[in-house]
């Protein structure tokens, strides 16, 4: 009974509300209340601080969190190796990734997965701002540059270039800049990574480098979208070599500067600081990994 209580206060949190968590497990908004009531009683602490708009979670409520996630993960798959045996792998997975690398790459790897694992379920949130992961209830979140959060555990998995890019058809129009600072006279697409606007592109490294502060008429919180603008030559673009792989290979994109190459970005992993991972996180891990590294233009050296 503790275990079905800690799963239905998991839901609570996820679903944002008492009523929402009754309504997906088929339960009254009474008896959520009581089985959560009946949990905060086992432990003698508040777990959720309750109003009648919202809840939140008190410390000893992310406590819980945390811990309920490796418990029940664990309690899942040693059922499942003891009813369908070891090989077999079942269950849900959260993938947090950015929006253009999600649709390209992870929702391909997504369904190979799912085809050869059918009693896998997965979620896929994609965003290019800032995820929880813990809060969110994240398994995999896959992100570009420096970790701030030193409590993930995180996998590298290779440097993605970022290269600076154009359509055909806008550089005949206005020319192709020969070097960095030539950008400031171009119309650059910009992206917005939540308050964070990226408008001061990097070239070069060490003594080398240069920041270049660009302009353009057209900002998004959306890679694709900016991806897509620079296809249909409204201006030029720093993106991901994984999300300008094709345009890239088809023409549609050129890449300029490539002497003044930017900075390449690690393009890692991250996962909720636990002991242990299901098995099925594990395995569809090892497959984006594998899947993410062959999908660059240039391998690491």
């Amino acid at each position: 009974m503790i275990l079905n209580n800690i799963a239905l206060f998991l839901q609570i949190v996820e679903s944002g509300s008492l009523t929402a968590a009754g309504r997906e497990a088929g339960l009254s908004s009474t008896t959520v209340s009581e089985r959560l009531a009946a949990l905060e009683a086992h432990y003698g602490v508040v777990l959720l601080n309750r109003t009648t708009r919202a809840i939140s979670l008190t410390e000893e409520g992310r406590t819980l969190v945390e811990g309920a996630k490796r418990v029940l993960g664990e309690v899942e798959e040693l059922d499942t190796r003891i009813r369908h045996g070891a090989q077999t792998l079942t269950g849900p997975i959260r993938i947090s990734a950015p929006i253009d690398i999600g649709r390209a790459v992870v929702s391909d790897t997504i369904n190979h997965f799912v085809a050869e694992h059918p009693q896998i379920s997965i979620e896929l949130l994609l965003s290019d701002g800032y995820v929880d992961v813990v809060n969110d209830g994240i398994d995999i979140a896959l992100r570009f540059g420096r970790v701030s959060d030193s409590s993930l555990r995180v996998r590298h998995i290779c440097l993605s270039r970022r290269l600076v890019c154009a359509s055909p058809a806008y550089l005949e129009q206005f020319g192709t800049p020969m070097t960095p600072d030539e950008l400031t006279q171009h119309n650059c697409l910009i992206m917005r990574f939540g308050r964070h606007l990226d408008n001061v592109w990097r070239f070069g490294d060490g003594a080398t480098q240069q920041m270049i502060t660009v302009r353009g008429n057209r900002v998004a919180n959306d890679g694709a979208l900016v991806r897509q603008w620079g296809v249909a030559g409204l201006g030029i673009v720093l993106k991901s070599e994984h999300d300008v792989r094709e345009d890239i290979r088809s023409g549609k994109l050129v890449e300029i500067l490539a002497s003044s190459a930017p900075p390449a970005a690690p393009l890692q992993m991250l996962f909720p600081p636990s002991r242990a991972q299901p098995a099925r996180v594990r395995s569809l891990a090892d497959q984006l990994a594998s899947r993410l590294g062959a999908s660059r233009l240039i391998p690491d050296d």
